[in-house]
């Protein structure tokens, strides 16, 4: 199990540089992937080892050139919006998301993810989806009495099932 340090792109990847202001998923390259079965892991924190168990077959990254995006929405007294302003997240706000993330790992004893990339998945046994194998897990974790948050018996249940899996 790793992070794929020394680990290249998809090739995808390498058409595009700079900066985009698309978010994550609109990035064209992430398109392009998804039309050829590749789907962006979750960002919910509870999978946020996902990419570092999941069968390396089936996984990819490419460089994160998106925008993320703070929204804010103003409302007058009776609840109706009157505004809506975007402006990209600050340097310090994506640093503070990234440091959640790094806790998260590291209490499950895992390195922290390296930074700018973007995480891309494929299903492994007889899934269709990402959804449909990441729904199996929650499942089988409830059938054992396991908890599906980040925490160590999760991240054991997990990385076993996509093994064996993998080898299916």
């Amino acid at each position: 199990m790793s992070w794929d340090e020394d680990g290249t792109p998809h090739p995808l990847a390498l058409r595009r540089a700079g900066r985009s202001e698309l978010e994550p998923d609109r990035l064209p390259e992430v398109r392009e992937l998804e039309v050829l079965g590749w789907e962006p892991a979750p960002e919910e924190l509870r999978w946020a080892f996902l990419p570092y168990v999941w069968p390396p077959a089936a996984r990819t990254w490419i460089p994160d050139r998106s925008t993320h995006w703070a929204v804010e929405t103003l409302l007058d007294g009776q609840g109706h919006i009157t505004a809506v302003e975007a402006a990209p997240l600050p340097e310090a706000d994506l640093h503070d998301l990234e440091g959640e993330t790094d806790t998260v790992l590291a209490g499950l004893g895992l390195p922290p993810r390296p930074r700018g990339r973007l995480w891309l998945l494929r299903p492994v046994g007889p899934f269709a989806t990402v959804g449909e194998l990441l729904g199996h897990l929650d499942a089988l974790a409830a059938s054992r009495g396991v908890e599906t948050r980040a925490c160590a018996a999760f991240l054991a249940l997990v990385r076993a099932e996509l093994e064996a899996l993998d080898r299916t």
